[in-house]
């Protein structure tokens, strides 16, 4: 009995150093991932409120939020994981080697996924704008952080990799209150000049016509064959198809009952490249 009391007293000599070291440093390494977890959760909220309060898209919002908690508590538990002598040179390592194996696996995502970002950030455009993009045109469904939807004029679906579409020239014929249309008549030479002109400034007196700036007809070009005489108007973005379609329309007769031909073979010059949205 006294043999195991005197061993006792000196394993108890020997290990309570050791013990205290321990139990201190484990008390330290506690209450840092204790606090450190709750000044994460609070930064990275403040974060989503910030983003929230400069509008940023609330997919975005959630996305970042997510990554950056994720990424915080990693390195908040690789550091108290430090704090209690566990070496974490080769856990780095892992994570890094990891992180550069999915990165080149997902190397077109990752670069969609950074598309998305700009586009959220910079909004080159909205949902219900109408964009023409890599060759495509549509009004905008929804914008995703890989991809944007476009719906077509006529009626549908395509999705564009924001990669590509971050990338490359974007048109948004939505973003602007105002439209101008050039609409052109090619006439013959020996078509009565004047009268043809006053035809294209009785067509600009519709109303949906802005009167600033105001609408004006020139002589836009000289062909082998004919005269072309462009009539420029302004109007608000919505009236933009109705106007161009009247004009199309009424041209014709218009010019006849003044004794103004259209020029042959030709008809009207006016062309749009996108249909119109839905």
């Amino acid at each position: 009995m006294e043999f195991s009391y005197e061993e006792m007293v000196r394993l108890s000599q020997a290990w309570l150093p050791v013990v205290l070291e321990y139990s201190g440093k484990l008390t330290l390494a506690l209450v840092t991932l204790a606090i450190g977890w709750w000044l994460i959760n609070r930064v990275t909220g403040r974060l989503a409120l910030l983003m929230q309060g400069r509008k940023v898209d609330l997919a975005l919002t959630g996305f970042i939020r997510s990554l950056a908690n994720i990424v915080l508590k990693v390195l908040l538990l690789v550091s108290v994981a430090s704090m209690v002598g566990i070496s974490t040179a080769s856990f780095i390592a892992a994570i890094g080697a990891a992180g550069l194996a999915i990165g080149l696996a997902l190397q077109g995502s990752l670069a969609n996924f950074a598309g998305g970002v700009l586009i959220l950030l910079f909004r080159p455009f909205r949902i219900g704008d109408w964009i023409e993009a890599q060759g495509l045109s549509g009004t905008v469904d929804s914008i995703q952080i890989f991809h944007t939807v476009l719906r077509t004029g006529d009626n549908r679906t395509v999705i564009l990799p924001n990669g590509a579409l971050s990338n490359g020239p974007i048109i948004n014929t939505s973003r602007q209150a105002t439209r101008q249309i050039v609409f052109d008549v090619k006439v013959d030479y020996e078509a009565d000049l004047p009268k043809a002109q006053q035809v294209l400034r009785e067509m600009a007196e519709d109303p949906r016509v802005l009167k600033e700036p105001a609408p004006a007809v020139v002589v836009a070009g000289l062909g082998d064959t004919y005269i072309t005489l462009s009539l420029r108007v302004w109007t608000a973005n919505s009236d933009y198809w109705a106007v161009t379609f009247k004009f199309n329309e009424e041209i014709r007769d218009r010019l006849r009952e003044v004794g103004v031909d259209i020029a042959m073979p030709g008809l009207l010059a006016h062309t749009v490249r996108s249909a119109p949205p839905a």
